[in-house]
């Protein structure tokens, strides 16, 4: 008879065989930059806040949204979410509706009375700010934070710049607007409204501020060369905008044209209809593929019955008609005549061609250059005369209040290193975390959340917000949307399908690590993390 086989090693004895120097590669945690976060013009840690919502801690999430950004609720309503256009999931299904959560996110602090951040210990240093809008007030908040002593100087008679002369009612409320602004305020700003600054360098000097940020608005509209009758009525679109934030008396009449293809020239459309137009035509000389607006723009303002005249151009205005030629786009996409002539009748034409910014105020600084409608800064966003800095609308780039925020929070990070007599390193670039490197088949479909909308009815006779925000239950389905892309997200895969049990979870929160004298370098860790974020590199040794 066969003797049975003696196992002849105790429990635990594997663990003498380490199996680590079987290894050519290892694996390791990696933190790729989530096209979210490279998406995001003010600079925030979308996927940072969003891991927390999803959790449901929505002031842990708001938190860290309001280190880039203290304007959120403002944010969640006008930013046209260039987030959202990189997400990942998009690939998948549809983007995650970052703007949405981050809408939830801006109206629970107002509701239950969050407060920003406090201003750091004093420096003794004051900083002169040039404009109450986005810019502006991002900067202001930002170097309160750091400590500096900070004077917001603005020619209105409110704070919010654009922000309230340019985007009416019914997308930014103006109650949401003032809540915010007077938050940032409330850190110890000094507010000067009604009060124009003509040379900012004399303000520099005679203040006894130790900088200064330009950081006014695009309030100028730009003229149009249209011949006119006598009887016609012309006006800008921001006239129009502005004359219903101030609330005096304006008669549109029944049918209006606006000449223009981006984001204003829809909301004087918008706006007309509100007043009582019964005809609201936009008329631009290109296609919708190549208008400025963005989609959602176009897409609320077709659903509130503004027509559009694509490819014609407004040839001269006699008062109630217009002549209209028909446009052609040649191979490189611009607009050719085509002698082609239609009528158009309108009691009134709103121009919204462009808008520029007023810069005089730095006619008189030495080493101050202008090109391209806006002001040269350097990758500081320093102006040729040291101690005076630039962002927003008065340098050249794409105009949005994200934008505009962004440029204040790097403007802020600028001014303090150059005051401290240091330059402002930026962190070390981060490798993008691109969908390819997602295994999409660890998550299941889940369309977005739709955000409710004011019957379109009612859109036209009032000033009511038309897009409203999603409850607790939806923004918290949303933010699990989330795919984590190129950051761990503690799914406990790694540790799961490891052969060697060389993954040790290290708590909640805290991730994990690699056991290396047992790990054997057979990468299945890195082949089935679900969000790309691990790695196999070569051993050096």
């Amino acid at each position: 008879m066969t003797k049975p086989f003696a196992i002849t090693l105790e429990v635990g004895s594997s663990l003498r065989n380490r199996t680590g120097n079987w290894r050519t590669e290892r694996p390791v945690y990696v933190e790729r930059l989530p096209p979210c976060n490279a998406g995001c013009p003010s600079g925030e840690d979308i996927q940072g806040w969003l891991y927390r919502a999803e959790e449901g801690d929505y002031e842990a999430a708001w938190r860290i949204l309001v280190e880039a950004n203290p304007l959120p609720a403002i944010m969640g309503r006008v930013c046209f979410r260039p987030c959202e256009t990189a997400c990942n999931r998009g690939q998948l299904d549809e983007a995650v509706g970052i703007n949405a959560v981050e809408r939830h996110l801006g109206d629970e602090a107002l509701r239950r009375g969050w407060r920003l951040p406090e201003a750091g210990a004093d420096t003794g240093r004051r900083v002169l700010v040039v404009g109450a809008g986005p810019c502006g007030l991002s900067a202001a908040y930002q170097l309160r934070r750091l400590g500096h002593a900070v004077t917001v100087v603005d020619a209105e008679p409110h704070p919010g710049g654009m922000m309230r002369t340019g985007i009416p009612a019914y997308r930014l409320p103006r109650q949401v607007l003032a809540a915010e602004v007077e938050r940032i305020m409330e850190l110890g700003v000094d507010l000067q409204l009604g009060t124009r600054v003509g040379d900012v360098d004399a303000a520099l000097r005679d203040g006894g501020y130790d900088a200064a940020l330009v950081a006014v608005g695009a309030q100028l509209s730009r003229r149009a060369e249209i011949p006119a009758g006598d009887t016609a009525r012309i006006i800008s679109a921001l006239s129009l905008l502005r004359s219903v934030e101030e609330g005096g008396p304006l008669e549109v009449g029944r049918k209006v044209a606006v000449y223009g293809g981006g984001d204003t020239a829809f909301d004087a459309a918008r706006t007309a209809r509100r007043l009582g137009a019964t005809d609201a035509v936009v008329v631009y000389r290109r296609t919708r593929d190549r208008a400025p607006a963005h989609d959602v723009e176009m897409e609320e303002a077709e659903a509130e019955g503004v027509q559009i005249r694509w490819l014609s151009t407004v040839r001269r205005a006699d008062g109630g008609r217009l002549v209209l030629e028909r446009m052609r786009l040649d191979d490189r996409g611009t607009p050719q005549p085509t002698g082609e002539l239609d009528e158009l009748d309108a009691d009134c034409l709103v121009l919204a061609v462009g808008q520029d910014t007023d810069l005089s105020l730095l006619d008189a600084a030495d080493g101050v250059t202008v090109s391209g409608g806006g002001v040269d800064v350097a990758a500081d966003l320093m102006t040729g005369h040291p101690g005076i800095f630039a962002g927003g609308d008065a340098v050249a780039g794409e105009r949005s209040v994200a934008t505009a925020v962004g440029h204040g929070a790097r403007a802020a990070r600028r001014i303090d290193r150059w005051l401290a007599g240091e330059v402002w390193q930026p962190p070390a670039p981060r490798e993008p975390a691109t969908f390819d490197r997602i295994n999409a088949w660890y998550y299941s479909d889940a369309p977005h959340a739709v955000r409710p909308l004011l019957d379109a009815a009612r859109r036209r006779s009032t000033f009511d917000e038309v897009v409203g925000g999603l409850d607790e239950s939806t923004a918290l389905y949303e933010a699990r949307r989330c795919l984590s892309c190129g950051n761990c997200l503690e799914c406990d895969n790694c540790y799961g399908v490891c052969p060697d049990n060389a993954v040790v979870k290290l708590g909640p929160g805290e991730r994990y690590a690699i056991n290396y004298d047992y790990c054997k370098g057979c990468g299945l860790c890195v082949a089935e993390c679900p969000c790309g974020a691990m790695a196999m590199i070569p051993e050096t040794t």
